[in-house]
């Protein structure tokens, strides 16, 4: 038999709140997170808006900021997000071998040293011969010269895991993947195997990330992805809606505690719900574009519900990817109609990107908070900024406002680009 794995901590900082139930009241007043990026000077692109945090540092989980000053931005947002996951799970109470706990996460790259690099090209332009081409012995000096080892290094993906290991003795695997924007979703999943099979007794899992830079912006902005309504930042990203024109770049971290149940039982630990189930496809078709028939994301719930051991008609309510992309919403439409058949039509699916923006690899561990709250609430998140039905976007979308109801089973999806497919069945935890 294999082993079960409850949830028995959640944290996370986004652009909705810096804790768990100020983001969760904020999703159910329908408020949007997005506005006219700060982090850099965003006036001369296609795309002048974003979702970014505010008001929060280091500090207000109880490091120095002093230390942590080089460690990258998405490093830090981790480290907040953990800290409060752990705190609130009691798991580190003397009783956890540390070889039996392990990382994992979803991280996306660090900070990217824009300012250094243009430094960089310049004085390797400014030494071109004629003006043309590129001086690289310049180039190579000017950086050797500004660039900052341990900024640098703080760039790789990894780093997160690393240092978060180290923060709470975490002695077991520590992994990290990067699968675009399922990244964090995949890495709650692959963590909760190792539990079932025994690998460790507790993992720390989830994804962090921050794109808000001019070299995302620019990428986002070339593949078209990326909404331009400048003029209404809170109502530019609006999935399902027929007026969409791409999504929003958030950033963020979001960290579960996934835990053994007998363990989590035998120390009292409270119990947000259960990981019932996981998938895993790819859609083995292009990059940037998911199928059009959306094979992998059918196959990718259908495998969920499998592992889940669950009817679809069990799912009380679909987060879904919502990107608010004109291809994903049309496609995830078709998906959840192939998969739920005639119940389609009567199962509630939200994106609550609509209001915190898109997280890119840190989006999936946060929808799936979002999804233990709608549990233990029985309250579902709306879609904002649902206003103009499309056709061939027809579902229950919950719009505008939040719904009670009960909600027992829920089921969330991360697709990436690259053709990643994730899917987590989380249910209320019943012993």
């Amino acid at each position: 038999m294999r082993r079960r794995v409850v949830i028995t901590g959640i944290g996370c900082i986004n652009p909705l709140g810096n804790d768990v139930e100020t983001m969760w009241n904020a999703l159910k007043e329908g408020q949007s997170g997005v506005r006219y990026t700060t982090i850099f000077d965003a006036s001369n692109f296609p795309t002048k808006i974003s979702a970014e945090i505010k008001n929060w540092d280091i500090s207000q989980v109880g490091e120095d900021p002093v230390l942590w000053q080089r460690r990258g931005r998405h490093t830090r947002f981790a480290a907040g997000a953990a800290r409060q996951a752990i705190d609130e799970s009691g798991v580190l109470d003397g009783s956890l071998d540390p070889t039996r706990f392990g990382i994992y996460l979803g991280s996306g790259e660090g900070n990217q040293d824009f300012i250094s690099f243009a430094r960089m090209m310049t004085a390797a332009l400014d030494g071109a011969p004629d003006g043309k081409g590129l001086d690289l012995a310049k180039f190579t000096r000017e950086g050797l010269a500004t660039l900052v080892a341990e900024t640098e290094l703080e760039q790789e993906p990894n780093m997160p895991a690393g240092h978060l290991a180290g923060l709470f003795n975490a002695q077991g695997p520590n992994l990290n993947c990067l699968t675009a924007c399922a990244a964090s979703c995949q890495a709650v999943g692959e963590a909760t195997e190792m539990i079932r099979r025994g690998d460790a007794d507790v993992m720390l899992s989830g994804g962090t990330h921050s794109m808000i830079h001019p070299f995302g912006v620019t990428g986002f902005n070339l593949l078209t992805a990326l909404s331009t309504n400048n003029e209404n930042p809170t109502k530019a990203s609006r999935p399902f809606d027929r007026l969409r024109d791409g999504f929003v770049l958030g950033e963020g971290a979001g960290t579960v505690v996934l835990e053994e149940m007998e363990r989590a039982k035998r120390r009292g630990a409270r119990i947000y719900g259960e990981i019932l189930g996981y998938g895993s496809t790819a859609d083995a078709y292009r990059i940037t574009d998911i199928h059009p028939e959306g094979r992998g994301a059918i196959a990718c719930m259908r495998m969920a519900l499998r592992d889940a051991r669950l009817d679809p008609s069990a799912v009380d309510y679909v987060n879904a990817h919502g990107t608010s992309t004109t291809v994903n919403d049309r496609v995830e439409t078709v998906a959840c109609k192939e998969v739920f058949g005639e119940r389609a039509m009567q199962t509630p699916v939200s994106s609550t990107k609509s209001m915190m923006g898109h997280l890119i690899a840190a989006a999936g561990v946060t929808e799936l908070i979002v999804c233990l709250l709608a549990i233990r609430d029985n309250v579902l998140p709306p879609t904002i900024n649902y206003e103009n039905p499309d056709p061939l976007c027809d579902l229950d979308y919950v719009p505008n406002v939040a719904r009670e109801t009960r909600c027992d089973v829920t089921l969330k999806n991360s697709f990436g680009f690259g053709g990643q497919n994730i899917t987590l069945v989380a249910g209320r935890f019943r012993g």
